[in-house]
């Protein structure tokens, strides 16, 4: 075939079609799916779709990130498969040149955990109880994961944590963390804060634009106190443990919103008698209707609390 040259054709065609092709061939080859984003110089961050888990998503639902201390990188959170944390471990080589020493799950649910064969050869830390609840409820939770997420997850497995950590201040190498131990979420949950750079990793303590998840939390009054004490560290930056990070106190305000919103219907629906399908077709406000999720987690939280609120109910109204 002959190609004929057009001698007007604009050089700047050229040079743009150049430039793109380049582009294109220099792109990363690895992690170029995931929603990076850094955060300060030294902190990046990997955002989850605010979505359950599905065949459609892989299961990257939630938030990870990665610090690079200067003698290694601290990864905080691995995701929902062994696909996802092969994926984010290619992609954080990336952004820095320091190998992945530490990593921390701040809790023991599978879209925090479940990525954790992709980083076996290094120290995986975790609060002593969110090691026994991931061995106690791992199974179930693997095969859920394998349900809903599909071939993304064929290979995903179970990956205990290898060393307890308490909460203090520990230093990586010289790069201090204070790690903060709470409850409300998970029953056991690890809130990571950076005195550096006043980045909160609040794990699932902390939702934005998201609702939050309440399965396994102790109680909304117990989740409301912690969330003031995380208040006090007044960071510059949250990166929550689901939807975007947050340069004020957002997600704060967000998560506390729901949860007392969620604490006065059930409370106040409870004593007038209403059943908990009543309330599941109860009005959400409109400050929080808008976020992804609003009902099915309204639907999920009042079906495994209701019983609580109604037992609290008969049991002062018998004093």
């Amino acid at each position: 075939m002959l190609i004929y040259w057009n001698h007007k054709f604009d050089y700047r065609v050229l040079l743009s079609l150049a430039t793109l092709f380049l582009a294109a061939i220099s792109a990363p080859v690895h992690g170029e799916d995931l929603n990076i984003h850094q955060v300060a110089e030294n902190v990046w961050m990997v955002q989850g779709v605010p979505e359950e888990l599905s065949e459609e998503n892989r299961g990257d639902i939630s938030n990870s990130s990665f610090i690079a201390t200067g003698n290694g990188v601290v990864v905080i959170d691995t995701g929902a498969t062994a696909a996802y944390g092969r994926r984010f471990r290619e992609a954080i080589s990336e952004y820095t040149d320091e190998p992945v020493r530490w990593v921390i799950n701040t809790h023991h649910h599978p879209d925090h955990t479940f990525g954790n064969s992709a980083f076996s050869d290094v120290p995986i830390m975790a609060l002593s109880e969110t090691r026994n609840l991931l061995m106690k409820n791992g199974d179930f939770f693997l095969k859920t994961v394998h349900e809903r997420v599909g071939i993304s997850s064929e290979d995903t497995v179970v990956i205990l944590p290898s060393v307890t950590v308490e909460g203090g201040v520990k230093s990586f190498s010289g790069y201090p963390l204070k790690l903060i131990r709470f409850s409300g979420h998970s029953g056991n949950d690890l809130v990571v804060y950076d005195p550096l750079t006043k980045i909160l990793f609040a794990g699932d303590m902390l939702f934005w634009n998201r609702a939050p998840t309440t399965p396994h939390s102790p109680g909304i009054d117990i989740w409301l106190e912690e969330i003031d004490r995380l208040a006090e560290l007044n960071p510059a930056v949250i990166i929550p443990g689901h939807g975007p990070l947050a340069h004020d106190s957002g997600p704060i305000e967000q998560t506390r919103a729901w949860l007392v919103w969620l604490d006065s219907l059930m409370r106040e629906g409870v004593a007038a008698g209403r059943s908990a399908n009543a309330l599941i077709d109860s009005d959400i406000p409109e400050l929080l209707s808008d976020i992804p999720m609003a009902k099915f987690e309204l639907t999920r939280s009042i079906s495994h609390f209701y019983r609580k609120y109604e037992d609290s109910w008969w049991e002062n109204a018998n004093r």
